[in-house]
């Protein structure tokens, strides 16, 4: 189930819509991604991160 709530980095205010009321900067979701241990990706968003793969 897909999540419709979001949030405001800045104020913490959580809403429906895409930019915050009080604010006006745009929100995003809250939640984390899911996990998996089979993430074909992972690999490459850890070398993004932190310019080395650390899982070897």
């Amino acid at each position: 189930m897909k999540s419709r709530i979001r949030r405001c980095d800045i104020c913490g205010e959580y809403t429906l819509k895409e930019v915050c009321a009080r604010c006006g900067v745009p929100t995003r979701n809250p939640l984390p991604p899911r996990f998996s241990p089979k993430d074909p990706y992972g690999k490459y968003r850890r070398i993004m991160r932190y310019g080395r793969d650390r899982s070897a």
